[in-house]
């Protein structure tokens, strides 16, 4: 579904939203914060939502949290995972489902390959200075920015 016309995105994740609410009672994502050679943090926007994020997605039934976050990180930015990054926690997000939960990894740079991707999902991604985030970059993305490159205790919720 992925590889769909960003058009045809807006229409079916609306209807997939609904299907998850009523088929999955706990969803499980993942995000990568990939930092590149300067300390500054990659940011993918998708064509399908406002604002700019950490790339990553939803865990795939029969898929492991890593062989996701390994999934995402390639299929939105080109990112290759060389070695296994660092877990950082686990966040209950409870905006978009009833009971979502997301684990964030830091992946620091060279632990990963670059590729260049294409994607209908994905409108542009860069790296970006942790001082100076694009415009839209969402509240949970600033707050886990912040956090794991801070120090800061972060709470349970994204």
């Amino acid at each position: 579904m992925a590889n769909l016309p960003a058009p045809l995105w807006r229409i079916i994740r609306p209807l997939t939203r609904i299907y998850y609410r009523l088929s999955r009672p706990l969803t499980v994502g993942v995000r990568g914060l990939v930092r590149d050679e300067r300390g500054h943090v990659l940011l993918v926007r998708h064509s399908y939502v406002d604002g700019w994020y950490m790339p990553g997605g939803g865990v795939e039934r029969s898929e492991t949290v890593m062989t996701a976050l390994t999934r995402e990180l390639d299929e939105e930015a080109g990112i290759l995972l060389r070695e296994r990054p660092r877990f950082v926690g686990l966040y209950a997000n409870f905006r978009e489902f009833k009971s979502d939960h997301v684990a964030l990894f830091l992946i620091e740079h060279g632990s990963y390959d670059r590729v260049a991707r294409t994607s209908f999902e994905i409108a542009e991604y860069d790296f970006f200075s942790p001082d100076a985030l694009p415009e839209g970059t969402t509240p949970g993305t600033r707050a886990r920015i912040r956090e794991v490159l801070t120090g800061e205790n972060a709470p349970d919720l994204w």
